[in-house]
């Protein structure tokens, strides 16, 4: 299959404004956004992204983005669009990584990953982060462009398998700064965006694998060396506490989604409290299920979630209630 991209000749010593060199910064760390994503990410304000567009256009013209048609609408396009998917080439990475302003990450997006099977599942990600970010704007929280990374890698288990045998790969990991009471409580969430595309059993071994990483305890590979420090689970290296766990659902948009979604919390609510592991950490484990339209119409401070391992799951109205009260 022949993948077709839009760009042009490279402009070379070329100066750009700060509205573009953030661009170049978010699609590094999110790989592909939409025109649509990109325009309530970076100018919010504007009525049309106009601006945007034309600076987009401009890092086109200098070699360092990529522009493909999206594979349908993109989400938060107007279908009657046919809208564009943004990413970096190999130059516009490099130019970032050198700015050294970011975390390096290893990936390098090309034209047939953005056109493969993931394409609406990153774009999901991408909406669940701009639904964050929305909300933090709309409350007088922060919350900003980079501040979700997708696809981090934890690990779960000593060894040198396959990354996907040894680690849960969350796809993204949010930070979040709660202003209210005038305070401020940061904090770091795990997102899981599941579009009905695995098994509800599936899922549930993947939140199951939380389990695995609240417990993990690297191993020294000097047994006789073993000290307190190597008692410390592994996330404790990295996180301050252990990050609550959102299981954000999505689909096709039709009217018996809701229903669907529902029936599909209430498996994952059997499976992981089937689980003993799970069970077992109750108590240490925050996981909540929504769907990416309550999540992006209510905000994520609204009761809008299942909670997972504790209570019954007629502790929260049902999705099909939930859509009801919203429409009124």
């Amino acid at each position: 299959m022949t993948i077709l991209t839009e760009a042009a000749e490279p402009v070379r010593h070329k100066s750009f404004t700060y509205l573009a060199k953030t661009a170049l910064d978010v699609l590094y760390q999110h790989r592909v956004m939409s025109t649509a994503q990109l325009h309530q990410l970076l100018t919010p304000a504007a009525a049309r992204p106009v601006y945007l567009l034309q600076q987009l256009n401009e890092l086109r013209a200098a070699g360092l983005v990529h522009r493909m048609r999206a594979q349908g609408p993109a989400p938060g396009e107007n279908p009657l669009n046919n809208p564009y998917l943004w990413f970096l080439t190999e130059t516009g990475a490099a130019a970032v990584e050198e700015a050294g302003e970011l975390p390096s990450r290893l990936y390098r997006v090309t034209p047939e990953s953005v056109a493969g099977s993931r394409q609406a599942h990153t774009l999901a990600v991408n909406e669940a982060g701009l639904a964050f970010v929305r909300h933090a704007a709309r409350l007088g929280h922060e919350c900003g462009p980079l501040d979700w990374t997708p696809e981090v890698a934890h690990r779960i288990r000593d060894g040198q398998r396959r990354v996907e045998d040894d680690h849960v790969i969350s796809d993204a990991v949010l930070h979040y700064v709660d202003l209210s009471h005038g305070r401020r409580k940061l904090l770091t969430m795990f997102i899981e965006v599941d579009r009905a595309t695995m098994t509800t059993a599936r899922l549930a071994a993947k939140i199951a694998a939380y389990g695995r990483l609240f417990e993990y305890v690297p191993q020294h590979p000097d047994r006789s060396r073993r000290s307190a420090a190597s008692s410390r689970p592994a996330w404790q290296y990295t996180y301050p506490v252990f990050p609550r766990l959102l299981v954000v659902l999505d689909g096709t948009r039709t009217p018996s989604l809701p229903a669907r979604l529902e029936a599909r919390t209430a498996d994952l609510y059997a499976l992981t409290r089937a689980n003993p592991r799970l069970s077992r950490l109750a108590r240490h484990l925050q996981i909540g299920v929504t769907t990416l339209q309550l999540l992006q119409d209510r905000g994520p401070f609204e009761p809008i979630f299942t909670v997972l391992l504790r209570g019954t799951p007629e502790d929260r109205p049902p999705l099909t209630d939930l859509y009801l009260k919203h429409a009124q």
